[in-house]
């Protein structure tokens, strides 16, 4: 345990750093997600410049920019790291964990074919996806795009197991105006299903996409359009907050604009049990639509909305000079019928006077209906000159995982991951004992142990009572094969060095 600072609005606290990993780079690298997997591990995902470990290998050398991932087990140890090069510049900008435990990257390539890059460039940038097993080798890809610029943005998985791809594209001949939201579908095969392109006359860009319970989407964009083109909605002020709702199929089910006069700028989305947060950057007064003011410089603004995109609240909070916003989680009820909080993640760029903590980390709590209830500055074992929080995730125990870049001087950003042990919030999880998913299950399913432990035997049992395997763990979340069982009901029972037992039903299908 490495001990650390952190201010709360109630004064001075020691909190908990579980455990802090340093990524070190001699180059410029950006860090764009967190994702956490099926497992509970993380893949740290963004883009770097290899070329030390390239000069030395004498191979794969393109001196550009890769995409780069880095895969870390509960503890914050290294499982694997791997890049995926094309002969150009490609940036890795989004992630997601499939069902079957591995991954989804999208990201911008400027590559034509060759290296890791399987096909063609399509003209411009395209959007460069990439499907991956648990141990992160290529499952397939996929060179998307058109002779227009694309960029990609954001990826889901959705209930079909198939994906929603959302990025931007600039100048297209089929498109609205300067810039526009793209948004592609997937069958879990890569195989294109539809395709959207979603604008004014103006600039429009996709920030952030979640999965909606039905199936759907729903796209946060910043938008500096005017109506025209897709867009039935008008801005209120120079950019705004733009909320799309997708159905499963990928048509537009419903559309909201929130901004006031001056520049408002959405960053991030989140689920919660009556509907969706939509949070970001305000610039605005009270005006247009937005009825709460600022304090000072660029303030976080959120609106709390039901699931017909409808307003119930909006409030803003403020760390002085610029505020940024890059993450948020919400915590649910085990039924998933209330939400009992939301967290906040981002950091403050100073403008103007600097304060003690711009450029640090913060996280930020607040209940259901909006209400702070802390904020803490993040230090971690070591503050460097300039901190920028790039994502922040909530774990299903309560603690939590921040990750972004940490520079002494631009252009050698270090990747910094935090994990954070957080009494308060551990105390709002709803914890069981044992839960097996998926359950149903066909080929692997996943055993999570609710309470503390430092091993544990997991043993499978038929209904009869014969004992067919027992795994040992010292994670909280274990990957079983039930691919030889035949389909019926068995029991899994966990056995710990603390003597505490526990038992679950699992059904083969």
């Amino acid at each position: 345990m490495s001990a650390f600072t952190m201010c709360t609005i109630f004064g001075l606290s020691a909190q908990e750093v579980v455990w802090q990993k340093d990524i070190k780079s001699s180059t410029q690298d950006f860090l764009s997600q967190i994702t956490t997997t099926i497992d509970q591990q993380y893949l740290i995902t963004g883009s770097s410049i290899q070329s030390n470990k390239l000069q030395k290998e004498g191979s794969k050398q393109n001196n550009g920019y890769d995409f780069h991932l880095v895969k870390l087990n509960q503890q914050g140890q290294e499982v694997w790291e791997k890049y995926f090069s094309g002969n150009n510049h490609d940036y890795l900008s989004a992630s997601v964990s499939t069902q079957d435990g591995g991954f989804l990257l999208s990201g911008t390539s400027y590559s034509a074919k060759g290296l890791d890059k399987k096909e063609e460039s399509k003209g411009g940038s395209d959007i460069w996806l990439i499907r991956l097993n648990e141990f992160g080798d290529e499952l397939w890809q996929k060179t998307l795009g058109s002779a227009s610029d694309e960029e990609a943005r954001s990826v889901i998985q959705t209930t079909d197991l198939g994906f929603f791809v959302a990025g931007n594209v600039q100048n297209s001949a089929k498109g609205y105006g300067s810039k526009d939201v793209l948004i592609i579908k997937l069958d879990k095969d890569g195989k294109e299903i539809s395709q959207l392109i979603l604008g004014g006359k103006g600039l429009d860009e996709v920030e952030k996409m979640i999965p909606t319970r039905d199936g759907g989407a729903l796209l946060g964009i910043y938008s500096r359009s005017n109506l025209r083109g897709s867009k039935k909605t008008e801005n209120y002020g120079e950019g705004d907050f733009w909320v799309i709702k997708l159905d499963k199929s990928g048509k537009v089910e419903w559309e909201k604009d929130f901004g006031g006069k001056a520049d408002d700028h959405l960053k991030t989305l989140a689920l919660t049990s009556t509907g969706y947060i939509i949070g970001g950057e305000s610039r605005s007064e009270r005006s247009g639509n937005k009825t709460v003011g600022i304090e000072e410089g660029t303030d976080l603004w959120l609106i709390s909305l039901n699931e017909r995109g409808e307003e119930i609240w909006q409030k803003s909070y403020n760390f002085k000079n610029r505020d940024i916003l890059m993450g948020m989680s919400v915590i649910h009820s085990a039924d998933d019928k209330s939400s009992k909080g939301i967290l906040l993640g981002g950091y403050t760029q100073a403008e103007g006077r600097l304060e003690t903590d711009d450029e640090t980390f913060w996280v930020f709590y607040l209940n259901a209906d909006g209400n702070e209830q802390w904020r803490k500055h993040v230090k971690g074992e070591s503050r460097k000159r300039e901190e920028r929080l790039s994502d922040i995730k909530l774990n299903r125990d309560g603690s939590i995982i921040l990750a972004g870049t940490s520079a002494e001087e631009l252009g050698k950003e270090n990747w910094k991951i935090v994990k954070l042990g957080d009494k308060q919030l551990d105390q709002l999880i709803e914890k069981q004992d044992i839960k097996i998913y998926p359950n149903p299950v066909s080929e692997y399913a996943y055993v999570e142990i609710g309470f503390d432990f430092k091993e544990a035997d997991i043993i499978l049992y038929d209904m009869g009572g014969r004992q067919l395997q027992t795994v040992k763990t010292k994670n909280k979340v274990t990957k079983i094969n039930t691919q030889n069982l035949i389909q019926g009901a068995y029991l899994v029972t966990i056995k710990t060095d603390t003597n505490k037992t526990a038992n679950a039903k699992l059904i083969k299908k």
